[in-house]
């Protein structure tokens, strides 16, 4: 059963963010984005300490089969890379709402969080 946490916004390249205050947040994948992926072997962020526009690609998730570009949900400095996933990316796969976040980020505008979708409008984006 894929989860998709009320309190995280979301984006339709299925990244999700969390608010950690006024000028912080995590981001990640989906649990749907890593189930489409299957078994996520490496993760390369090389934009910390970059300034990332929304939609710009701040990284890339590896899986066995396929390479996944990672897309910024809104505007910021990329503040920090979660190293935990250097030496385990698979968190992603067993826990995308927690350990297994990808960047946190210093947001530009905190409106542009206003264009991603809910939990509920989320749901409704991947059933089509």
């Amino acid at each position: 059963m894929m989860k998709f946490p009320s309190d995280l916004k979301y984006s339709k390249e299925h990244e999700w963010v969390k608010v950690l205050d006024d000028k912080t947040a995590l981001v990640g994948i989906t649990d749907f984005a890593q189930s489409e992926l299957g078994d996520i072997v490496y993760v390369e962020v090389e934009t910390e300490g970059e300034h990332v526009n929304k939609d710009e690609v701040f990284g890339t998730v590896e899986a066995v089969k396929t390479v996944s570009d990672l897309f910024m949900p809104v505007s910021g400095e990329v503040l920090e890379f979660n190293t935990l996933l250097e030496d385990e990316p698979e968190k992603i796969n067993t826990d995308p709402y927690g350990d297994g976040w990808i960047v946190k980020v210093k947001i530009d505008d905190p409106s542009q969080l206003n264009d991603l979708m809910t939990a509920e409008e989320y749901q409704q984006y991947i059933a089509k």
